[in-house]
């Protein structure tokens, strides 16, 4: 089995390595640098000991505090357990451990420390009187690389929120599925409802309000908050959410992210099945094989850390959440579409050219520009000879600067904002939803990618940085988008707050109606915060035509 299922294992593994880069701020975000000796501090008391962080300027920030129990021994790969109250103070003044993680293609980082289960709490130095402060979490993208604090919230508890970061397993230890293991699959949604579950018991001590948690990722996060929507277990742990260029009803066609890369009915969602059958072929090429589940298991958990990441792959075969029991007992696209999810106010949007991020890193910026006859072979690779004409017809290569934007735009409109409209119209149906496109086609390129002539303009995940601080990118934002970035922060913070985006002094932003001739999305672009007709910017009825 290991033999047949390897190179399909290893393709998605491929794909998911370059989809994922949602998270991609990690690499080259910075967090406040931690206190000298001298600084302020702030103590609070938590529900598992005191913990003493520091205060600087506007900001009081605690950072590595744990949320559950080390998952390591005869606990990894299990549900996170509480954590082990300690005495005294416990010094947050540093970042926590990054979870096991290797570099790949868009981030550096690397770990081999299993007991990575820690929050960053970021708030204003002075939290006022009254009520307590919104609390907003944020579950970073990728779901291989990257941690909670490498996401600098400083701009957004400048708008008076309470924010937390959060580290959660990654790759194979989050998403590890095998038979016999309860819970395959989930672990990483796992961790990330235990760190909810810890705002509810301690955002009051912080200054903030319990009641008014939003949560909100990007990519592989945004993904992991559509799971959240739907699984039983996470009823009650927000009352707010953004979804920032998730993929929780996005498919993915032959050679969409790879001429070698084949189709995925769901891109995010894997059967249990199939990841036990996955987990069995990687347990096989560790030398834990055998018809005792029991043993095999007990054989993983006594590896090394660094043995398991050895194996090629192994991070991204594991970067998708599996449905069937449990968290996550049904398939949430589905839960979706039929209404069956948490009923709580949802902003939700992409970027306007989600896919020349990966085009980039596959061909033209990286690897030789894309051809002609190489884009009419991807084409017909994904959508079989006939359809392709059409698309072909309906995209020609000469309407284009080059065969790369031509299959750029085909992608980002069939697979992405196909998936994005879809879930803008579930969502709209039983809950305010407030939808968007960032489209600053100038946005500064934050990720280490090679420089070039590429135009990369809207990519994925360009509009990470205009929400969370980054000093890098500062100097780089012209006026307009540094006004551009003022605006989104002070959209996102107002939802987080009310549950709407709109407030004084900021531009209208109706709800997604999904019965209306054209259901609002609002266009963030610097200068030009206005209404788009989604649908017919990315030729959707040219799509829904096509089937």
């Amino acid at each position: 089995m290991a033999k047949r299922r390897g190179p399909a294992v290893a393709a998605l593994g491929v794909a998911v390595a370059l989809l994922a880069t949602g998270a991609c701020a990690q690499s080259a975000a910075r967090g406040p640098a931690d206190a000298g000796h001298g600084a302020p501090t702030a103590v609070v008391r938590t529900d598992a000991g005191t913990v003493r962080g520091t205060v600087s300027g506007r900001h009081r920030s605690f950072r590595g505090i744990p949320y559950a129990g080390p998952p390591t021994g005869e606990h990894r790969w299990a549900a996170p357990r509480p954590v082990r109250p300690w005495q005294g103070v416990r010094g947050a003044t540093r970042p926590g451990p990054l979870c096991p993680q290797v570099p790949a293609q868009y981030g550096g980082t690397t770990s081999l420390e299993e007991d990575c289960l820690v929050l960053n709490v970021t708030a204003p130095a002075r939290s006022g009187r009254g009520r307590g402060l919104p609390v907003f979490v944020w579950i970073h993208g990728d779901g291989t690389i990257g941690g909670g604090h490498l996401f600098d919230a400083r701009r957004l508890a400048d708008r008076g929120l309470m924010v937390v970061t959060v580290n959660y397993r990654l790759g194979v230890f989050g998403g590890f599925a095998h038979p016999g293991l309860p819970g395959s699959g989930t672990f990483a949604l796992q961790d990330q409802q235990a760190a909810l579950r810890w705002v509810a018991r301690n955002a009051a001590a912080f200054g903030g309000d319990p009641g008014n948690v939003t949560v909100a990722g990007t990519s592989f996060g945004a993904a992991a908050i559509v799971g959240h929507l739907t699984s039983p277990s996470a009823r009650g742990l927000f009352h707010r959410a953004v979804l920032s260029s998730g993929e929780g009803m996005m498919d993915m066609l032959a050679g969409m992210m790879g001429p070698q890369v084949p189709a995925y009915r769901w891109y995010t969602w894997r059967t249990v099945r199939d990841l036990r059958d996955a987990g069995r072929d990687v347990a096989a090429g560790l030398g834990c094989a055998g018809p005792d589940p029991g043993r095999a298991l007990r054989c993983l958990r006594a590896l090394p850390v660094k043995r398991i990441l050895e194996v090629p792959y192994v991070m991204n075969v594991f970067q998708a959440f599996a449905f069937g029991e449990g968290v996550l007992p049904e398939l949430p696209e589905k839960a979706l579409e039929e209404g069956r999810f948490h009923r709580v106010p949802v902003l939700s949007g992409a970027t306007r050219d989600e896919h020349r991020l990966f085009v980039g890193l596959t061909w033209d910026a990286v690897n030789g520009k894309l051809t002609e006859g190489q884009y009419e072979e991807l084409a017909v690779t994904a959508f079989g000879k006939e359809r392709a004409a059409a698309v072909l017809a309906e995209y020609p290569v000469d309407a284009f600067p080059s065969p790369a934007l031509a299959w750029a735009t085909v992608v980002t409109d069939r697979m992405w904002a196909r998936g994005t409209y879809a879930q803008h119209t579930a969502l709209g149906r039983h809950v305010p939803t407030y939808a968007y496109e960032f489209a600053d086609r100038r946005a500064p390129m934050y990720l280490p990618v090679p420089a070039g002539d590429f135009d990369f303009g809207a990519y994925h995940a360009s509009d990470t940085p205009y929400v969370f601080e980054d000093e890098a990118l500062r100097g780089r934002f012209t006026p307009a988008q540094a006004r551009l970035a003022d605006a989104v922060t002070d959209y996102w913070a107002t939802f987080a707050a009310t549950g709407r985006p709109g407030r004084r002094g900021l531009a209208p932003w109706p709800a997604f109606e999904p019965g209306s001739p054209v259901p609002h999305t609002q266009s963030l672009a610097p200068g030009a915060v206005t209404a788009v007709d989604y649908a017919a910017a990315h030729n959707l009825a040219f799509w829904r035509r096509l089937g």
